[in-house]
């Protein structure tokens, strides 16, 4: 039987990842403490859609209840021409009062419930402006470096540290080096924006996407008073402040009604690049990543933000195996192989298809050609092949608990 026990967990990164696995933690009587290099949360613009297998973390975590009365239970995703006719699309409440059906709230917000319910625990702490800039490790325990507010330094010591400090990670360019994030950038940039305007009245459904292969772009409600998360696609080359000033010309030509800026409220504007990559490693030694940390995809299906909390509960699964004596540190090996193969397998190949299809498909031919849209109109009418459909996204789920052990001899038996 493996040793049981450790003291105490960092996290580094008070993201949403960081504070879903600390709560986790927390609730199990861990000692744990995140460290973030902000002041305070943040609070920009970013993912929205929350697939069942991370409604389910959420529900674990004890937060859905809070998640639901901030957000909503979106009801049907669309695919659109550019003149708004309508092509296809999958209608959530095929799936009736299911507990994990997939729910939509600003990562923002949910941050400030996961914040608000770990501050609850008396096992955990949260600091802020305490950036790490270093780390180490040996047989025993691992440690960070962090530098304070007023230049001072401080260091933290623990049994393990887990990197949930977003795409930028320092935990895993420490780990690999700066450059080392394998996989790719895609050619076209994105713009995110938060917009008050009615698309309602052109009968547009709570997440709508445009194939046009100039003006594509999602159209999708985040809010019960009005916003609406609209996100397009611009060709490389162009800066951030060309980006940001081409975006009412934008609007203009492709949304619904061909508004003038008097005619919508932009809340937020955030351009960016879009990535494909994946960490060599979720793990080396005592130093772990989770969620974007370890990989990142474009936003198109909400694969990068399902997948990421898919991690965090796949992580605490087996950390709460070594503390409790029920596997040994290798599972946390297996949780590398695992969640890497499941973004290569599913995260990857998915989520570029879906943001492909946008701008490469022909909207005149594409639901003779594509064989998603195939199933997702033979969804329309078949409920139970709807249900299936809508649950394809739990394959990327794991059960690591097959992995405590009863024996002295823990036996991996890798990714599924």
């Amino acid at each position: 039987m493996a040793a049981p026990g450790f003291k105490k967990i960092v996290i580094v990164g008070a993201g949403p990842a960081g504070l879903l696995l600390a709560l986790l933690l927390a609730k199990k009587g861990i000692s744990v403490t995140i460290l973030d290099a902000a002041d305070d949360l943040d609070t920009q613009p970013r993912a929205t859609h929350y697939g069942p297998p991370a409604v389910a973390e959420l529900r674990r975590a004890g937060v859905i209840d809070d998640v639901h009365a901030e957000g909503f239970i979106p009801r049907k995703i669309c695919w659109r021409k550019f003149d708004t006719t309508y092509l296809t699309g999958i209608d959530g409440d095929h799936l009736g009062d299911h507990p994990d059906r997939m729910t939509m709230l600003p990562l923002n917000k949910l941050g400030r419930i996961l914040h608000k319910h770990l501050l609850a625990q008396p096992s955990a702490e949260v600091l802020f402006n305490h950036k790490v800039v270093l780390q180490g490790q040996d047989t025993d325990k691992a440690w960070v470096e962090v530098e304070l507010a007023g230049g001072e330094r401080k260091k933290f010591e623990a049994d393990y540290i887990v990197g949930c400090d977003g795409a930028n990670s320092q935990v895993r360019r420490s780990l690999f080096g700066d450059l080392a994030f394998p996989g790719r950038t895609w050619d076209e940039q994105l713009v995110a924006t938060n917009t008050y305007y009615d698309f309602t009245k052109y009968g547009y459904e709570d997440a709508n996407f445009i194939i046009d292969p100039h003006n594509w772009y999602m159209a999708s409600r985040i809010s019960n008073d009005g916003l609406w998360r609209v996100t397009y696609g611009e060709p490389n080359g162009f800066t951030r402040d060309e980006l940001i000033a081409r975006q009412p010309e934008k609007f203009r030509v492709m949304l619904p009604g061909n508004p003038t800026p008097e005619q919508y409220t932009l809340a937020n504007i955030s351009p960016y690049k879009v990535h494909q990559r994946l960490a060599e490693s979720m793990r080396v030694g005592r130093i772990l990543l989770a969620a974007d940390a370890a990989h990142i995809c474009n936003p198109m299906g909400g694969l990068g933000l399902t997948g990421g909390i898919v991690d965090v509960g796949g992580l605490y699964d087996c950390l709460v195996g070594v503390y409790e004596g029920k596997a040994d540190e290798e599972i946390l090996t297996t949780y590398s192989d695992v969640r890497r193969a499941k973004y290569n397998e599913v995260v990857d190949p998915i989520s570029s298809a879906n943001l492909a299809r946008l701008f490469r498909a022909d909207p005149e031919t594409v639901m003779e050609t594509d064989e998603f849209f195939k199933m997702c109109k033979r969804a329309e009418t078949d409920v139970e092949f709807s249900k299936e459909m809508q649950s394809f996204m739990n394959i990327l789920k794991y059960d690591f608990t097959e992995h405590y052990i009863d024996g002295p001899k823990y036996a991996a038996t890798g990714s599924s």
